[in-house]
């Protein structure tokens, strides 16, 4: 072979692994929700950190959101393409107390992320919003993070219970992973407190693999429990002046705030869905929490995309889609097996 040959062949070569390099992302397998209009928050129930009322109704276009929560698997691509410096430390229960401390940890500790299609948490809100138009460049789709009304719209899916199945908490095992007995018992055991947890057992003492319990009316996997879910939307502590068609509240953010005791001089901002350390009472469907912009916390704080229905590109490649429908069959193959 002449050394022309074996040079254009390098070049082919480098080429090929250039563009193989560049598709290493996975496409989210979306939901197409439609426009609706749905009473939001509730004059009843008790508000943790801020609160859900007045109830107002809401009108919300058709958009798309993701089946499931953002992964380990997913973001350490986002990760490895960019190089992006992560948080090096993240919030985490304090043993024998109530209260939380901020400790040495990443998105990618053993402990945070036992396996790759676990939720990714231990993140900050920059970096979830980073990770969105990092996969909006790379797909020409249009990924953002919901907005606080387009997330409860959609994991209602319907409902106007407390839960989107009904209001029975002993089912929430069946749907979701929240503090149930095996959580408790895992929380006496490793942190020394006696929490007590719902009256079922859905085999998760912490985290678990997305995709593991029934999905909501929608096809939503764990809009309950297992990992809080940031919104576009800052806090407010109530939603008089919220607007009511569907879009993010982020004009007059509330700054000046105690978080964990601390005071902030910076906005916070909405998670909603509760997580996998909240019991029945804390797992209710209007129920909002709050977080730092660039907060990272074990605490079960994590993420999923939504896109406009008119955003949707037809650049993504097959081999894109495919990676998506692998790691579908990987969430479904989980699904079967016992949450660790």
């Amino acid at each position: 072979m002449s050394l022309r040959k074996i040079y254009c062949l390098a070049v082919l070569l480098l080429l090929s692994a250039n563009l193989a390099a560049k598709e290493e992302y996975i496409v989210p397998s979306m939901v197409s929700i439609p426009a609706g209009k749905f009473t939001m928050g509730s004059d009843g129930g008790e508000g943790f950190k801020v609160f859900h009322s007045p109830a107002h109704d809401v009108r919300v276009n058709a958009f798309q959101l993701s089946q499931y929560e953002v992964t380990v698997k997913e973001f350490r691509k986002f990760v490895d393409d960019t190089q992006r410096k992560t948080k090096t430390q993240c919030w985490k229960r304090k043993t024998g107390t109530d209260e939380i401390e901020m400790v040495d940890g990443q998105w990618n500790s053993s402990a945070y992320a036992p396996t790759e299609n676990h939720p990714v948490m231990c993140i900050g809100r920059d970096d979830a919003k980073a990770y969105a138009a990092w996969l909006s460049k790379k797909t020409g789709n249009q990924y953002r993070l919901p907005s606080e009304a387009e997330w409860e719209y959609a994991a209602r899916a319907g409902s106007e219970e407390n839960y989107f199945f009904g209001n029975d908490e002993r089912r929430l095992c069946e749907y979701a992973n929240v503090l149930d007995e095996s959580g408790s018992a895992a929380f006496k055991r490793d942190l020394g407190v006696d929490w007590p947890g719902v009256k079922c057992n859905d085999k998760a003492e912490y985290t678990s693999a997305v995709g593991m319990y029934k999905p909501n009316a929608f096809g939503l996997y764990d809009m309950i429990g297992n990992v809080g879910e940031l919104v576009e939307d800052c806090q407010h502590f109530y939603y008089a002046g919220a607007p009511t068609d569907g879009s993010a509240w982020i004009t007059g953010c509330e700054d000046n705030t105690y978080f964990f005791g601390l005071l902030r001089s910076t906005p916070m901002f909405i998670h909603r869905g509760g997580n996998y350390g909240l019991s029945g009472s804390g797992s209710l469907i209007f129920l909002r929490g709050h977080t730092g912009g660039d907060n990272a916390s074990s605490l079960g704080e994590g993420f999923r995309l939504a896109m406009d229905v008119e955003s949707a590109s037809s650049q993504v490649s097959e081999k894109n889609l495919e990676n998506t429908k692998l790691l579908i069959a990987e969430f479904s193959a989980t699904q079967k097996e016992k949450p660790q």
